[in-house]
């Protein structure tokens, strides 16, 4: 598929005060909210629509909705943060979660929770996660998505390692990748640079 890179200005001037070390937790949450409304735009321009039957003041016509099978799969714990900015202008999504954490030795992501829609497989998939570093969350959890049936799954996150694309787009080339910026790279210890810092840390003001 494609990796879209998102330069947009009010993303890039947002994703600014994100990587500040010095925002607060209240505007890091608030940024983060809008660029993942901004982004949201943009990963769902190939979105299915139904057609249905609409009257205006005028006459009868035709128009279209979304209808109900779209599914936002935030992976945990970083990935509830970019919720609110889909479901804002997705107000029908399902929601479901996938809780994988990586292992600061190994690096290799490590499963504690997942609990998706009955209905998965019939959905298109937004999958969320601020930060693809090595890819190992991600690809874990896009594992478990097709494991689950769904064949329709788009990947979102706020910065993105050309190490950690590299990886997903070897392992599901036919997943699309959806970030406001392609970073520099990753360090010995696999954190992205230059980056935001712990995402998850800074948006629950766990450190």
């Amino acid at each position: 598929m494609a990796v879209i890179e998102i330069n947009h200005p009010l993303i890039q001037h947002k994703l600014t005060h994100l990587r500040n070390k010095d925002t607060d937790t209240k505007s890091f949450r608030e940024n983060l909210t809008e660029i993942s409304k901004l982004m949201t735009y943009e990963v769902t321009k190939n979105l299915v629509l139904e057609e249905i039957e609409v009257e205006t003041p005028l006459m009868k016509t035709i128009g279209y909705t979304l209808g109900k099978n779209i599914a936002v799969v935030p992976i945990l714990r970083a990935g509830i943060g970019m919720v609110d900015g889909l479901v804002s202008l997705i107000p029908n999504a399902k929601i479901g979660h996938i809780g994988v954490y990586r292992d600061e030795e190994t690096l290799q992501p490590v499963y504690y929770y997942c609990k998706l829609p009955v209905d998965i497989d019939k959905k298109q998939v937004i999958l969320v996660d601020p930060m693809l570093a090595t890819g190992g969350s991600a690809i874990y959890a896009i594992d478990y998505l097709k494991n689950a049936g769904v064949k329709d799954i788009v990947f979102m996150c706020l910065v993105a390692a050309p190490e950690g694309i590299a990886k997903v787009l070897q392992t599901h080339p036919d997943v699309s990748i959806y970030t406001a910026k392609i970073d520099q790279g990753l360090d010995k210890n696999g954190y992205i640079y230059p980056g935001l810092g712990d995402c998850g840390d800074r948006i629950f003001g766990t450190k």
